[in-house]
């Protein structure tokens, strides 16, 4: 049985579900609250790393705090540190759930991607 680290926000829908879905394929999950307990810059550094996905892709760009902070416009200006100090800072601008092995990575919820990625437990 594999051990999972999953980054996610207990009230949202697709992290349950996602959860559920791991659950169910057999998966040890160490949940971390994405709020309470967002990654580390470096952690999500690594984590960028390791998925092969542009940092972009980790923005929950279709969240309130997003939004809020007008970074559809902002965020071509910044380096790559300050965008992972940001991150870092406001676990919500994260996309979520964010799934690691320690060798490949996952961000949000396709049923399709989790049954390539994970569905071997």
């Amino acid at each position: 049985m594999s051990k999972l680290t999953v980054y996610q926000y207990p009230k949202c829908s697709t992290c349950r579900n996602a959860v559920k879905w791991l659950q169910n394929h057999g998966h040890e999950l160490e949940l971390h609250h994405i709020v309470e307990e967002p990654p580390t810059a470096d952690q999500l550094a690594e984590l960028v790393d390791k998925s092969g996905l542009d940092l972009k892709k980790f923005f929950n760009t279709s969240g309130e705090v997003y939004k809020e902070l007008k970074l559809k416009d902002r965020l071509p200006g910044m380096s790559r540190e300050e965008q992972l100090n940001l991150l870092a800072s406001n676990g919500m601008l994260i996309k979520r759930p964010v799934v690691t092995d320690g060798q490949q990575v996952t961000v949000g919820f396709k049923e399709d991607q989790y049954s390539e990625v994970w569905g071997q437990a």
